[in-house]
């Protein structure tokens, strides 16, 4: 039986309609890129501290005027949204880190005091471990004494700075012989309070600053800040530098 050739055209073009498309013509699936999890290194609260441990990276490295959320954020190797969703703003995370600044340097004045030793001993050394934190941690110890930048209505940093103006008024107090209510100062303890603070305060800026620098070339051989600063409180208290 003869095939009709109508027909046999009519299958060829159906078959050739359903045929698969050339592989040029497929379209190739592009991968998603991935997003990056801000939380995916770290778990249970952790991203926080880790956010505010390389806030504190940046601070010492870069200075104040360096450091941003935005910074903050590529150091750590979190999304740019992570310090803003942890403190909200700049200010929140300055605060934090103060607040981190304060507890340490308390730590520190804390960790001076020897037991036993007299009390002239002890605010020698109390005033050398801050002289020392400030040299160890300039950028820390800095931002601690910028006001204008940070939130004191912010519950860590409000207990922290308290707790060392207290540590600060108790020493006054241990020297002066007597208790002193922070919230009720009579003139005499206020004076002799911002009287010692002036002087170490005033003594760590120099120093951090370099203005002494001109003043310790021109000491004797063998002697260092440290040397000056005991000579300075001796003569503030009444007792002759040796």
């Amino acid at each position: 039986m003869a095939r009709n050739p109508n027909a046999v055209r009519s299958r060829s073009r159906r078959t050739g309609s359903n045929a698969a498309p050339p592989r040029s013509a497929r379209k190739r699936s592009v991968p998603r890129p991935a997003v990056a999890r801000e939380d995916a290194p770290y778990h249970h609260g952790a991203l926080r501290d880790a956010l505010l441990e390389a806030a504190e990276r940046v601070l010492e490295r870069d200075g104040l005027a360096g450091l941003t959320l935005r910074a903050v954020a590529r150091e750590a190797g979190v999304s740019h949204a992570a310090p803003t969703h942890h403190f909200g703003d700049l200010t929140g995370l300055l605060s934090e880190l103060a607040a981190i600044g304060f507890r340490q340097f308390n730590t520190a004045m804390a960790a001076a005091c020897v037991p036993g030793a007299s009390l002239a001993d002890r605010a020698m050394a109390r005033a050398k471990a801050y002289v020392g934190y400030a040299q160890a941690h300039p950028g820390m110890y800095g931002l601690m004494f910028r006001t204008e930048r940070l939130d004191y209505s912010r519950p860590s940093l409000h207990e922290a700075a308290e707790a060392s103006f207290a540590g600060l008024a108790g020493a006054i107090g241990a020297s002066r012989q007597e208790k002193i209510h922070e919230e009720a100062l009579s003139l005499q303890q206020a004076a002799a309070i911002a009287r010692a603070w002036s002087i170490v305060h005033g003594f760590t800026m120099l120093l951090l600053d370099g203005r002494l620098t001109d003043i310790l070339h021109r000491l004797p051989e063998g002697a260092d800040p440290e040397t000056l600063l005991d000579a300075m409180l001796k003569l503030a208290v009444g007792r002759p530098p040796s």
